[in-house]
């Protein structure tokens, strides 16, 4: 089907593909971070102060007074590993419920759900982190990092989207996303400290946040927009002569509509620039964005590449 073939078109070889995007990231700064780590051990340098000197330049700190000089720590965090089991558990499960995230909802909502879940999730780490009660002399020294609570969003959208989603078809017909998901937050919060409160706190925000992401969506408030848009005049800065994305007011170009019944309909010829068109924007919104219009000429178009 031609859906389904658009569809394949957008993960695996449309350009900007935003899960791709997200795990090159995530390895690249978990490469440099082991390239540095293995130059300290060389040049026979101190180990402990690896992290103080390094690692607390990508680590998100609690303490508010440390977090003010290095606001940038509140975007590196999300993307910061140094486990090999931690990135390679995280970056599976990304890839899992991002591609289904961005199979559903297009190519422009994975990378603002990561996003948001992180920044939502780091805000209630520093939040909690003076709520709850420490021992004396660790309040200072509290940090965070990893995926975690952006892919717990990711997890959480993706199963908002689609709870009844299945993979794994040959296993009695597919298991349900949703209890996917539950292990995945079963799993993840085993693996975490209990003597770190903050930590669940903060990953049960990100979750929170995946679920607001979908839910505004479903209402017409599409959280996205702002960081999309942040996105595309970053790379314009860069590449001046690409045309900019206008949102373009909705109108019919096929026929026009009086008023009363029309005494007949008129299918347009379907050309191959207009297929490019309908597929570009499955590739930037959905196919759940699609007009009955669109849907149509889709679904002509496969028939007469059957005939």
């Amino acid at each position: 089907m031609q859906e389904q073939r658009s569809s394949r078109r957008m993960l695996l070889g449309a350009d900007g593909n935003a899960l791709v995007n997200l795990v090159v990231v995530n390895a690249v700064l978990f490469v440099l971070l082991k390239f540095i780590y293995v130059i300290y051990q060389l040049s026979g340098m101190n180990m402990n102060s690896f992290e103080p000197t390094v690692l607390d330049w990508f680590r998100m700190p609690a303490a508010v007074e440390k977090l003010a000089t290095r606001p940038w720590t509140l975007l590196t965090f999300m993307f910061t590993h140094v486990d090999v089991f931690h990135i390679l558990a995280n970056m599976l499960w990304l890839w899992m419920f991002g591609y289904i995230l961005q199979d559903m909802t297009g190519n422009r909502k994975l990378v603002p759900v990561y996003l948001l879940g992180g920044w939502v999730g780091g805000i209630v780490f520093v939040i909690s982190h003076y709520l709850v009660p420490h021992p004396a002399g660790q309040m200072a020294g509290i940090t965070m990092m990893g995926a975690n609570a952006s892919i717990l969003a990711v997890a959480v959208a993706t199963t908002s989207v689609a709870p009844d989603y299945r993979i794994f078809p040959m296993i009695n017909g597919g298991i349900p996303l949703w209890i996917i998901t539950a292990v995945y937050i079963i799993v993840n919060f085993a693996g975490m400290p209990v003597s770190r409160p903050e930590i669940y706190l903060a990953q049960i925000a990100g979750g929170a946040t995946g679920f607001m992401f979908i839910y505004q969506m479903r209402r017409g408030r599409d959280w996205s927009t702002w960081i999309n848009q942040f996105f595309d005049w970053f790379e314009n800065l860069f590449n001046p002569e690409k045309p900019s994305r206008k949102t373009k007011k909705k109108k019919d170009n096929f026929f026009y509509k009086v008023s009363g019944q029309a005494p007949f309909k008129k299918y347009p010829h379907i050309t191959q620039q207009r297929i490019d068109q309908i597929l570009d924007k499955i590739n930037q919104e959905g196919y759940h964005m699609l007009t009955d219009e669109e849907k149509d000429i889709l679904k002509r178009a496969a028939n007469e590449e059957e005939l």
